[in-house]
């Protein structure tokens, strides 16, 4: 209807994701199983390019995926501390140390140097190419190959030794790795805005276009002064981590609770009809699976009474080797009643927890012998 109206402009392609859990389990607002924008920010008052940066690198492009706290860490650490930011604050200091921020005049290339230069020249390409094509993913993971080469070119180069046998050489290398740095700047801006623009300030780079990058040789230019170092991303202790973990838990504890239903009070008994209930407290002395039967337990009871046989369904709660010795309640005076060939003479008390598990509604002290009567 909309394209035979004629003026409207229509999409002729509509990306679309697969699902983001979180922790296991769908994100829920109502249920506040979720990590909220402005409780994170006070978190994670430095962390902006942090989240966008996992949220990224984990885009349910094909199919569902999982946010979680230990893989945002895992990605905050180890890959944008201390590949990205690795790079970036050894360039930076080096070029301190030797040179007071100036960026040196470079000599003649080597083999190594043209290369890498002309490695990185065809990254904007690669990472256009991606983002035109929605690969959001993909185009992230370039640009930390970016910051891969820039690690590869300083850890092959030893410019820290090679400044002490051939300084003039040093001057090249540094020059290199301070056109690796600003290109990162630049080619960064779409994924890490915060951090790019924190980038420009270090390196007092005002270049801005992705077409620079491919073109040019001298992204920052001979006698060119940049700041000093600052840390682009600080680790994320596991005490943060499990701050944030305890909250989802304490969330989903306060789910089930409130999730949890309780049964309506059923109709009015007389005094004398709950006398003819006979409950005493017993111990489970021996168990075994029912033969066939995926739910039923066939147990020896021993009620202070006598020793008798009580066939339960809480097989898929309990192993046989778990119940045998448990403190028990039981109605011993049930009639007794054939389940599958076996006659249960009796029943066992038992509760359910808010997470569906079954529990023994038993005596709170160890004191309580076989016999005592509940009543």
């Amino acid at each position: 209807m909309l394209k035979a109206e004629g003026s409207y402009i229509l999409p002729d392609n509509v990306p679309a994701n697969e699902f983001l859990n979180l922790e296991g389990n769908k994100l829920s607002t109502s249920k506040n199983w979720a990590v909220w924008l402005h409780e994170y920010l006070q978190d994670f008052p430095e962390k902006q390019d942090s989240l966008r940066y996992a949220l990224t690198a984990n885009a349910p492009e094909t199919k569902d995926n999982d946010f979680t706290w230990k893989d945002f860490q895992a990605r905050n650490n180890n890959e944008l501390a201390a590949i990205f930011g690795n790079f970036i604050n050894r360039v930076v200091v080096l070029t301190n140390k030797y040179y007071d921020g100036i960026v040196p005049t470079p000599n003649e290339y080597s083999e190594v140097d043209l290369q890498t230069l002309t490695e990185l020249k065809a990254y904007p390409a690669v990472i256009s190419s991606s983002i035109e094509r929605y690969r959001f993913r993909e185009a992230l993971g370039e640009l930390m190959n970016v910051a891969r080469l820039g690690n590869k070119y300083l850890a092959d180069e030893e410019p820290w030794k090679m400044v002490k046998e051939n300084p003039e050489r040093v001057k090249t290398q540094m020059y290199v790795a301070l056109q690796i740095a600003t290109a990162l700047q630049i080619l960064c801006e779409p994924f890490l805005p915060f951090t790019s623009e924190k980038l420009g300030k270090i390196l007092q780079s005002n270049i801005s276009t992705w077409n620079d990058v491919s073109t040019k040789s001298d992204l920052l230019e001979a006698n060119h002064k940049i700041g000093q170092a600052e840390i682009l991303f600080a680790q994320i202790e596991d005490a943060e981590i499990q701050k944030q973990i305890d909250k989802l838990e304490a969330t989903k504890t306060a789910n089930q609770i409130e999730n949890a239903t309780v049964t309506p009070q059923k109709e009015t008994t007389s005094f004398e009809d709950f006398a003819k209930i006979d409950l005493r407290i017993g111990t489970i002395i021996e168990a075994e699976k029912m033969p066939k039967a995926n739910k039923l337990l066939v147990l020896k009871v021993d009620t202070g009474i006598d020793v008798r046989t009580i066939v339960s369904g809480i097989a898929e709660h309990f192993t046989p080797e778990e119940v045998i010795g448990k403190k028990v309640t039981v109605l011993v005076n049930l009639a007794p009643r054939a389940l599958r060939g076996v006659e249960s003479e009796g029943m066992l008390l038992l509760t359910n927890t808010p997470e569906g598990k079954l529990v023994f509604v038993n005596p709170d002290t160890d004191g309580v012998g076989n016999g005592a009567v509940i009543g």
